[in-house]
């Protein structure tokens, strides 16, 4: 296999991996967030934002691991 086959084969495991840890977390972090909102309904306005505090936490991971692999697949790293 050439360089370039395994250069765009890491840059796929790269983004591959690295996004399957931020879409569990997004996951477990909604579905615990709706649970609270539907038990505690009073509190909703709080744990809404601390839910999207969170989704942007965790989306940038996903933004970070997609950066790695466009820096892998165009040969900048």
């Amino acid at each position: 296999m050439s360089d370039t086959g395994l250069r765009l084969m890491a840059a796929a495991l790269a983004i591959g991996f690295g996004t399957i840890g931020p879409g569990i977390g997004l996951g477990l972090l909604v579905n615990s967030a709706l649970n609270a909102m539907g038990r505690n309904p009073e509190a909703a306005g709080q744990v809404q934002i601390n839910m999207f505090i969170g989704i942007a936490f965790t989306e940038a991971l996903g933004i970070f691991a997609l950066m790695i692999s466009l820096l892998i697949g165009l040969k900048i790293f």
